[in-house]
This record gives structure tokens, C-alpha cells and sequence, in this order.
């Protein structure tokens, strides 16, 4: 199947693309790409002619951290549904977490996610192995054969490896297999029955707080162990001024680290909570204006790589218990580009940046050959139109998740149409 990308504004940092020009897409694969200084050199007729004037083309986003709850939990998401969304929100790739049921700690988990993606899904899934045995910090997982299998990365996500040495041997091992691990950084003992971020506000409502410490220190330790193993360490979801403070130090010193946030800690404080809106429980828990200032800065200056969604959706009748009992997480792959674009929008981020943030830095850190649109790579490529205002209604989200702190925001900038896997899908 051919298509031809005509008059689209084409932004592909890793070629330093950066204007008008056409794309030629042949049985799956960029075939050529084109400026308004070159012209396809094809004359052929195509399939499909897509006329994008007026439009971004930009390389498929790649999320770094996404819960598709498959297998286990198919009542808050499945493979099928999670990529459906995907897809919608601009994502042709997207990383899910291994905390499911079974946990993805063993290839026989992982073969089943990768069947069960290539079977449903509407974008690509990259599994991410878990870090420990269940989850539970105790002993180290099969790292090296679930990385024969396809894992990309490995995490514990949702839950910190508080060993010090667990960790250490996870570190030593992702240089030995040459993949990052990706730390939810979390003291435990610190943070224990804590439901929002600690301050004058989780007092008023009477909820017990979460400090920033709880991460910031967690964060201290694992660049620490970093710098003594050389192991390629990811932060995920950084939320505090200090984290981010802490990482560019590190960075400076040349500790072998990347990381990443989410929109809802550069988009939203933890004045969401107020009236016991579960939507807005999450953890790490939104913090204050002071880390958002912090976080638009290490977005802007590189301490922070990635913008990754954190996708946790969750069903209805969970959320809509008490605050203290409600599990944490957004469904937030059909909202996070708009957020995003809001950075953009600000002066934050030029929209090369962004996509730096969200298809190239992603790519390069998973050591994927995605998020470009060089020749001979998959035909991932998202046509965002920066002028479609569209409201958040969580009825029409293509996720089984509704749970979103957004709810009737009105955002600016929507993909209109995506191409993943060789199919072309098109969005009102």
C-alpha cells in the first residue's frame, strides 16, 4: 500500500526537520520524505493522497509509561482498549508497566503480552519487566531472559525496591543487558498511608500527607548507586522542586541518568483535591505551584527527557470510594498531548522540544529505532491539527479509564489522524 503526505508542516528532530514538505509511506515504511526545497521523486499514483496543508506531521509519540492492566485486571483496560486510546491521543508505541496479575516477572508473561499485542493491538506494546520476584523487593527477576523476550526496560512500578542492594544488582545488570531501569522512587516509611502531598492543605482536609522527602530521597539514593555501578538509571515520575534539583546535579557530575514526568505535575496542583476528588489522587501526589515552576524549568533546560502519560486507568466504582481507600492514577493517554501542547503554548517548549520529550528521547532511551520519520523505519506518523479546541469528556474516551482530573478542560491541539501498524486512523 502506498500513501503520499502532502504540504504538511513536518517536524522530525532527529533529521532537524522543520517545515513544509511531503512524505511518501510504501507497505508500512517511510519511504521518502520530502522539504520545499526536494519533491518526491516518485510520480506513481498512490492509494491514498493525504492533503495535511495546515497541518503538523509529526513521528508516532512514544509512551515510556503506560498500565494496560492485560493480563489480570482486563475489568479497568485491556491491550485492545489501552491502544485504542493510544491512538487517539497520538501514541504509536506505547511501554507497559509489569504490574499486572500475574506480574510480568517471567517470559512466559511476557511471550503473552507480546501475543496478545500483536493479536489486539492498535499500536506497538513494549513490555517492561518487573525488577523483582512479584514485585516485592525480595529477589531479582529473570531479568536476562525476559529481556530475550522482549522486555525493553524493567521496573517495579507502583512500588519502590526499598533493598539498597536489590537495586544495586538491578543496576549492574542493566549494563550487562544494556537496558534501563526504571525506578519508582518512593521511601516507603515515609510515605505509608499517605494519600496526598503533605502541607498546610492534606491538614485542612484532614488526609495524611505525603512528603516531598519520600521521593527526593529515594531519588538521592538511586543516582547514588548510579554513579557506582554505571547502570543506566530512569526516574520516573519526578513531582518535586528538590527531585529536580537533584538530577541536574547528577547530570552535571555525569551519573548515567535520564528522566521523566507527567502532565498532571506541570498542568495541575494539589488544590485538585479539594472536595475529596479521587480523580485527582495519583502517586507520586500532585505537589504545589513551586514544583510545577521547577519541573517547567528541568523540561526546559533538559533535566527532565521525557513527558510519559502514566496511564492508570481505573474502574468507576474504585474511584468513587472514600479518598483514603480510592486507588492512585489518570487515564491519561487521550489528554496528554493536549496538555502538553500547552507548554508550547507558554513558551516552555518549542514544538521540536516537545516532540524531543515525547517520540525521540523516549526512542533513544529504550534504544528503539522509532519516534523519527527517517527512511525505512515503521510508518508511525501523527497529523496534529494546533487550531481543533476539543473538551475533555470522559464519555467519549476510547479508554476503559475515566477517571481524569480534566474533566471539561478545553484543550487546543488534536491529532486528526494517526498512522500505526500499517493502518490509517482518522479522528473527529
Amino acid at each position: 500500500m502506498k500513501i503520499i503526505i502532502k504540504n504538511g508542516h513536518i517536524i522530525d528532530p532527529s533529521q532537524g526537520i522543520d517545515g513544509v514538505g511531503d512524505i511518501l509511506i510504501e507497505d508500512g515504511k517511510i519511504k521518502e520524505i520530502s522539504t520545499q526545497h526536494s519533491a518526491l521523486s516518485t510520480s506513481s499514483s498512490a492509494h491514498r493522497t493525504i492533503d495535511a496543508i495546515g497541518l503538523y506531521v509529526l513521528p508516532g509519540l512514544i509512551d515510556m509509561h503506560t498500565h494496560l492492566r492485560d493480563p489480570g485486571f482486563e475489568y479497568k483496560e485491556t491491550i485492545k482498549t489501552g491502544t485504542k486510546a493510544a491512538v487517539k491521543g497520538g501514541f504509536t508505541t506505547v511501554c507497559c508497566m509489569p504490574n499486572t496479575y500475574p506480574v510480568n516477572d517471567n517470559a512466559s508473561v511476557t511471550e503473552f503480552i507480546i501475543r496478545k499485542a500483536a493479536q489486539e493491538g492498535h499500536c506497538t506494546v513494549l513490555p517492561i519487566g518487573a525488577i523483582t520476584k512479584g514485585q516485592k523487593g525480595e529477589e531479582l527477576a529473570e531479568i536476562g531472559t525476559m529481556r530475550n523476550e522482549g522486555c525493553i526496560a524493567f521496573s517495579d512500578d507502583g512500588r519502590p525496591v526499598m533493598n539498597s542492594l536489590m537495586m544495586r544488582r538491578a543496576l549492574e545488570y542493566s549494563k550487562a543487558f544494556n537496558v534501563p531501569i526504571i525506578s519508582h522512587c518512593e521511601d516507603l516509611t515515609l510515605s505509608e498511608d499517605g494519600v496526598m502531598n503533605e502541607g498546610l492543605l492534606s491538614v485542612t482536609l484532614g488526609l495524611k500527607g505525603i512528603p516531598s522527602e519520600a521521593e527526593e530521597i529515594m531519588v538521592y539514593r538511586d543516582l547514588s548507586l548510579s554513579k557506582l555501578t554505571g547502570g543506566r538509571l530512569h526516574i520516573a515520575h519526578v513531582s518535586t522542586e528538590g527531585s529536580v534539583k537533584l538530577i541536574r546535579d547528577a547530570k552535571k557530575r555525569g551519573v548515567n541518568v535520564t528522566a521523566e514526568t507527567c502532565p498532571h505535575y506541570f498542568s495541575i496542583t494539589e488544590d485538585a483535591v479539594t472536595g475529596y476528588d479521587t480523580n485527582a489522587k495519583v502517586n507520586p501526589p500532585l505537589r504545589t505551584e513551586r514544583d510545577i515552576k521547577a519541573i517547567k524549568e528541568g523540561l526546559q533546560d533538559g533535566t527532565i527527557d521525557v513527558i510519559a502519560t502514566d496511564h492508570a486507568p481505573h474502574h468507576m466504582d474504585e474511584k468513587l470510594q472514600e479518598f483514603d481507600k480510592s486507588p492512585s492514577g489518570i487515564s491519561g493517554l487521550e489528554t496528554a498531548l493536549g496538555l502538553s501542547l500547552r507548554l508550547v503554548e507558554g513558551g516552555i517548549l518549542t514544538m521540536g522540544q516537545l516532540i524531543e520529550k515525547m517520540a525521540l528521547n523516549p526512542a533513544r532511551i529504550l534504544g528503539i529505532k522509532r519516534g523519527t520519520l527517517q527512511t525505512d523505519t515503521n510508518a508511525d506518523v501523527v497529523l496534529l491539527d494546533m487550531n481543533r479546541e476539543f473538551t475533555v469528556e470522559v464519555d467519549r474516551f476510547l479508554s476503559k479509564g475515566k477517571n481524569t482530573p480534566f474533566r471539561g478542560w478545553i484543550l487546543k491541539g488534536m491529532p486528526v489522524i494517526t498512522i500505526s501498524k500499517g493502518r490509517i486512523y482518522e479522528w473527529q
